[in-house]
């Protein structure tokens, strides 16, 4: 996965309408809708966006025909394995009728124009798990740890016996690392929930 480093924007001209496409990271729904009322174009003739946060998604082709604007800025979003972005596109029209087969090109092709230019980070989804540590443990645990770049020490809590870390593991990781560290503890390590 990955999100987007900074806003973006990309122009087209397709049969004498004028495309503007802007995408932006968001970090919730009400972002995502702020910034499409921020920049929505009133006297366009339509203001095409989708987003994407996770599961959750929409997407509006704003008076275009059904499926031929909406739903190809959201593919071009996740055929780039985007999350936290909203993009929207702004048609002023030409007057050639692109069809339906030309409106889906048009949009998916200026989202996706506007999304390959971006700056985008790696984005990897993680949860927290807390792990209680004797102090016998601890060093080596952590040594460990910081050989896997995803992995990281949110906090560490010292207690009588020793501390508990609180990690940040990739979700695709969790079983892996929680494993690594009972194999190493001899099992001593609690998995606290």
């Amino acid at each position: 996965m990955f999100i987007l480093a900074a806003p973006a924007t990309q122009s087209q001209e397709i049969k004498r309408s004028r495309f503007l496409a802007v995408a932006a990271p968001v970090s919730d729904e009400e972002a995502a809708r702020a910034f499409l009322a921020e920049h929505s174009v009133p006297d366009a003739n339509h203001n095409c966006w989708a987003w994407r946060l996770g599961q959750a998604y929409r997407f509006s082709d704003d008076g275009e025909p059904s499926g031929t604007a909406g739903k190809p800025i959201l593919q071009a979003i996740d055929g780039q394995e985007l999350d936290q972005v909203v993009v929207l596109i702004t048609r002023w029209f030409g007057g050639t009728l692109l069809g339906s087969g030309g409106l889906i090109r048009a949009y998916g092709g200026t989202a996706a124009l506007c999304l390959q230019s971006a700056e985008k980070r790696r984005f990897i989804l993680r949860q927290e798990q807390s792990v209680a540590l004797v102090f016998s443990d601890l060093a080596l645990v952590k040594a460990r740890l910081s050989g896997f770049s995803d992995v990281s020490v949110a906090r560490e809590t010292f207690t009588e016996n020793g501390a508990v870390l609180d990690l940040l593991i990739p979700d695709a990781d969790v079983d892996v690392i929680l494993g690594l560290i009972r194999d190493l503890t001899s099992g001593r390590a609690e998995v606290i929930s």
